[in-house]
Parts: structure tokens; C-alpha cells; sequence
């Protein structure tokens, strides 16, 4: 009898032990955080976006996916401001207001209908724009297809809408943007510009909505920031030696195999 209780305790103490490092303060999950948040800012300085769609479904696992996304915007902004910082110079102004407004104002609205729809959709909601950011890395495009300005446009309100709702619109957003035929430096600096703009306009909502819950998660959001910062810093040294070719498909098959978990996931 005593050896069987031992036994018990022992089950018991390990299986205490393995949901303590799970937990979203332990430190091997906020390890896990600052490196997936390093790689996702490595991932964000070459190819202009990364960060919500690697560090949103590692979150979704301790987190609700509203919360996990409010999370997220915080590390996102901090990451995104310091990059264009450093491209400022080659951001096109033209596009940069014409893609960014609509972008914009679509991320605001996305943030502001997102308690409007349950936990599962929004789980399936992510996992299918990060199925759409696969195909944009993938295939460059959506199969190579240039869209024309108006649809571009479009493409832009609905990135950001997507952005605001569920956290993720960076292939939509690389997809409109292809449209203007931008050189690569060019076209990094002015994604980065649009979505500090949607970040600008969403985060405040989010915010408001789960502004409490937050300091309770200083900690997790402090590392994941670190993460991103130490990334957007150091990817381009990092992950230039890359061909750009190869690059894309291993960011793309990556981030697609995300999004068919996440979707399954909802279903």
C-alpha cells in the first residue's frame, strides 16, 4: 500500500512538475517566446512581416486568441517602429498613403468587431490568413500574378481588416503591395510603414479591452519584445546569406503548416 501511494505521489509531483513548465511564466515557455519572437523579428526585417504569425499560435496555446493577439500587437509595434527606423528613408509616400489609410481604417474596424465572434472562429480566422501568407511566400503573389491598383487597394482595406481581427495580415498585405512594383528596399520600408499604421490604429483597442489582463502577462510580453527587438536588429545579417528564393519557401511552407493546425484546430 505505502509503495503504491509513493508511486501515486511521484505520478502526481511529475505531472505538477510538467504543467509548471508549461505555463506561460515558466521559464522554458518564455525561452521558447524570446525565440520564436527573435526568429519572427529576424523573419519581419527581410521580408516585412513575421512577428503576429509565428508569435500569435505559440501564445494561442496558454492564451484565449483574443488575448493572445492583444499580446502580440504590443512586441509587434515596439518591433515594427525600431524597423522603420532604420528604412524610413525608402518608404514610397504615394503608396504609403494610398495602401496605408485603407489599411488603416480596415484594422480599426477588424479590432472593433473582434469580440463579436467566438474563440473558434477567430482560431479559424487566423489559421486561414496564415494559409494566405504561406501562398503569397510560396508562390509570390498568389501564384505570380500581378493585381491590378484597384484590386491592390482592396487588398489593403482587407489586410488590414484581417489584421485588426484576427492579428495576422502580412500576406495579404505583401500581396497588394506587389502591385506597385516597388524595389526590395522600397518595398520593406513602405510595408513596414503600413502596417506601424494599422498597429497604430488597432492597438489602442485592444488595449481598452484587455488592458487589465495585460499586467498580469508583463512578463511573457517584456520577453517576447526582447525577442522581436533582438531579431529585427540582427535578421538581416542573419538571414541575407539565404537566397531569397529559398528564403520565401522555407518562411512560406513554415508558417502554412501554422495555419493548417490552427485550422484544424477550430474545426
Amino acid at each position: 500500500m505505502d509503495t503504491v501511494s509513493h508511486v501515486r505521489n511521484e505520478s502526481y509531483t511529475s505531472h505538477l512538475r510538467l504543467r509548471r513548465a508549461c505555463e506561460i511564466d515558466s521559464p522554458i515557455f518564455l525561452l521558447a517566446l524570446f525565440a520564436l519572437g527573435a526568429l519572427s523579428g529576424s523573419t519581419a526585417a527581410v521580408v516585412g512581416f513575421g512577428i503576429g504569425s509565428l508569435l500569435t499560435p505559440l501564445l494561442t496555446l496558454r492564451l484565449s486568441p483574443e488575448l493572445a493577439i492583444a499580446v502580440v500587437a504590443l512586441p509587434h509595434l515596439l518591433a515594427t517602429a525600431v524597423r522603420l527606423l532604420r528604412h524610413a528613408a525608402s518608404v514610397d509616400r504615394p503608396t504609403f498613403l494610398r495602401f496605408g489609410l485603407l489599411s488603416a481604417a480596415g484594422g480599426l474596424g477588424g479590432a472593433l468587431l473582434q469580440s463579436t465572434l467566438s474563440g473558434p472562429a477567430l482560431l479559424g480566422g487566423l489559421g486561414s490568413l496564415l494559409i494566405a501568407t504561406a501562398l503569397a511566400s510560396l508562390t509570390g503573389n498568389f501564384g505570380g500574378r500581378q493585381s491590378a491598383t484597384p484590386v491592390a487597394l482592396v487588398l489593403g482595406l482587407i489586410s488590414g481588416f484581417f489584421g485588426g481581427l484576427v492579428g495576422n495580415q502580412g500576406g495579404l498585405r505583401a500581396a497588394g503591395l506587389l502591385a506597385f512594383d516597388l524595389p526590395p528596399r522600397v518595398f520593406l520600408a513602405t510595408s513596414t510603414a503600413v502596417a506601424l499604421m494599422v498597429d497604430l490604429a488597432r492597438t489602442p483597442v485592444y488595449l481598452a479591452r484587455a488592458g487589465a489582463q495585460l499586467w498580469s502577462l508583463a512578463l511573457p510580453i517584456a520577453v517576447a519584445a526582447a525577442g522581436c527587438l533582438a531579431g529585427t536588429v540582427w535578421g538581416e545579417r542573419l538571414f541575407l546569406r539565404m537566397g531569397p528564393a529559398t528564403y520565401r519557401r522555407l518562411v512560406g511552407a513554415a508558417v502554412g503548416a501554422i495555419g493548417v493546425w490552427l485550422l484544424a484546430r477550430a474545426l
